[in-house]
């Protein structure tokens, strides 16, 4: 048998030629290595793109250290609907869209910026080069496009550009109400005025904590009357047009409550487009401004004087020579030269009067009772555009004559209503409001400033200046049927160190209806012309007409209802003017 097995072998050797067994061997161990090859390949395949995805993770969590961040939560956080008090919407959050490149998978910066100026000719080529160059993970390029931007910018075809939806902040009236709402910045951050307020006082809290969405924010409810704004700010600008001046101003304020029912300050801004917000020009003079207010600040010289009990309405005081103190002369403008009674002295609007109405109270009670009316410190409200008011670090004789008829001292345009407010309403000072605030809540913050007595007094004064005032100056303010009683304030304007005779500021504070007050409206003119064919620019020929105007045409809005019963004034003591 094994010679048989050795001749077979042998003779496989030489033909070539093996059994079926053996073949079938042979092919078994192709067929493994074929397997072994497909296996190989498939984990090459595998290990090359896990390498791809851990790459691809590993840029995505790096720190880009460019300087050009990605969309991030705060970027995208919500805010809160602003709303009047009427519930209309003054701001609020709509969607837009905003471009931005992987400067990575940019291929040519040259051509991506061509073509993306063919929609945005107004892009910055030299940042935009720069940032398309910097092979940075992520760069803004712009923010806030139109839906129509954005369709033809994805028509271009250009490798490395996205696309993020934002939120961003709408203003439905523009400039209406662009002092009080404020701004936000690009990436939907509050950055002055109220919303600026609403970031301070817990939205920045819910950002930090992720919960600033839009579905959970409460919206925020102004004490504005969207109405009475339109009316304000319309008057405002039509105001400094008209008289040629560089800026004008007014507030309506609730005598009750110390709420605010509009404001506004022109030259102003359009919050959608707030290219030229922080122009010098561009300030909110009511708040922001401090300025000498010129005879309205009489109101409460006189005023300072009933409440000391050293004199009443029928006081007299000596006018008829001007006062001489160093080498400064207080002389009357409209003086009649004669002793007048106090209520003459509120009405021709006396310097020498004034001067010695003050002068009865003495310096340190003169500059107690200003800091005690909120004019001489800082004011207190939600807008954080708000001014210090400026006075003398040390007073003298001097000082305490000038600041009786507004001049030496300067306060905010709001801070004097909110004064006026207070003289009107029984003597009660409130710290002014931009939210809804009822009268109940008011009393609580109300401090008592003067008597109910010197408060009923003022406002027979304020009705008799409307009426008998010096030049007519307070008529032009008066609006049939809603009684209408107020102060004018003419002050010339420092020029090089100097009072100025034809550079003025002007203002008038009203309060209605006169006999039982419920609003104050004050406003101001910066540097008027006189009107063509006319040669006044004092108050009474302009900041008193805008009195006029805005509550003629907002009364019936803020609930005033019109009384054209003929009105008699009475007081103590009833005042000879013919002598």
């Amino acid at each position: 048998m094994a010679a048989v097995w050795i001749k077979r072998k042998k003779n496989e050797l030489e033909t070539g030629v093996a059994p079926a067994f053996a073949l079938d061997a042979k092919r078994k161990k192709s067929g493994n290595r074929a397997r072994n090859r497909v296996v190989m390949a498939i984990a090459c395949f595998v290990g090359i793109y896990s390498v791809i995805g851990g790459r691809l993770i590993y840029y995505g969590i790096q720190e880009d250290t460019t300087g050009y961040n990605g969309p991030t939560g705060t970027v995208l956080a919500a805010r809160p609907d602003i709303l009047d008090r009427n519930g209309e919407v003054l701001a609020t959050d709509i969607k837009t869209n905003s471009l931005y490149a992987e400067p990575k998978k940019i291929i040519d910066p040259d051509e991506a910026i061509e073509l993306l100026s063919t929609v945005l000719p107004d892009l910055n080529f030299e940042q935009t080069y720069s940032r398309l160059k910097s092979k940075a993970g992520f760069a803004w390029l712009k923010r806030g496009l139109t839906p129509q931007q954005k369709s033809q910018i994805m028509a271009l075809g250009i490798p490395g550009i996205g696309f993020r939806t934002e939120k961003a902040r709408f203003y439905p009236g523009g400039p209406t109400a662009s002092h009080i709402l404020g701004l936000v910045n690009i990436d939907n951050q509050g950055i002055a005025g109220m919303e600026k307020y609403i970031d301070e006082h817990g939205l920045s809290d819910l950002r930090d904590a992720g919960l600033a969405d839009s579905r959970s924010l409460e919206p925020v409810k102004l004490s504005i009357d969207l109405r009475v704004q339109h009316v304000v700010r319309d008057v405002v600008v039509q105001a400094m047009q008209k008289y040629s001046a560089i800026a004008a101003g007014a507030v309506v304020l609730n005598v009750k409550t110390g709420e605010i029912l509009a404001m506004a300050s022109a030259p102003d801004f359009d919050p959608n487009n707030p290219y030229n917000a922080l122009e010098k020009d561009r300030l909110n003079r009511m708040s922001a401004g401090a300025f000498e207010m010129g005879s309205t600040i009489k109101s409460f010289t006189t005023a300072m004087a009933l409440d000391s009990g050293k004199v009443n309405l029928q006081s007299t005081f000596d006018a008829r020579r001007p006062i001489t103190i160093g080498r400064q002369t207080i002389r009357d403008f409209h003086g009649k030269g004669r002793v007048l009674t106090l209520p003459e002295v509120f009405i021709y609007s006396s310097n020498i009067g004034s001067a010695k109405e003050a002068d009865v109270v003495g310096i340190d009670g003169h500059r107690e009772f200003l800091h005690r009316m909120g004019l001489l410190d800082r004011m207190v409200t939600e807008l954080p555009e708000v001014a210090r008011p400026m006075e003398p670090k040390v007073w003298k004789k001097v000082h305490s004559i000038t600041i009786a008829f507004g001049h030496g001292m300067a306060t905010t345009p709001l801070q004097t209503a909110v004064g006026a407010a207070a003289l009107m309403n029984g003597g009660r000072l409130m710290p002014p409001t931009f939210l809804p605030r009822t009268i109940e809540e008011a009393n609580k913050v109300a401090k008592q400033v003067v008597s109910e007595k010197t408060s009923e007094d003022m406002r027979y004064l304020y009705r008799l200046n409307a009426e008998k005032g010096s030049g007519g100056s307070g008529n032009r303010a008066t609006v049939p049927g809603y009684r209408v009683g107020g102060k004018t304030g003419t002050a010339e304007k420092v020029i090089n160190g100097r009072y100025s005779k034809d550079v003025r500021f002007n203002a008038f504070v009203a309060a209605f209806p006169i006999d039982k007050p419920e609003y104050v409206v004050l406003t101001i003119v910066d540097e008027p012309k006189a009107e063509a064919g006319k040669i006044g620019a004092t108050a009474g020929f302009n900041a008193a007409p805008m009195v006029q105007e805005i509550i003629r045409r907002s009364a019936s809005f803020l609930g005033v209802q019109p009384d054209f019963n003929e009105e008699q004034i009475s007081a103590p003591m009833m005042v000879n003017f013919n002598q």
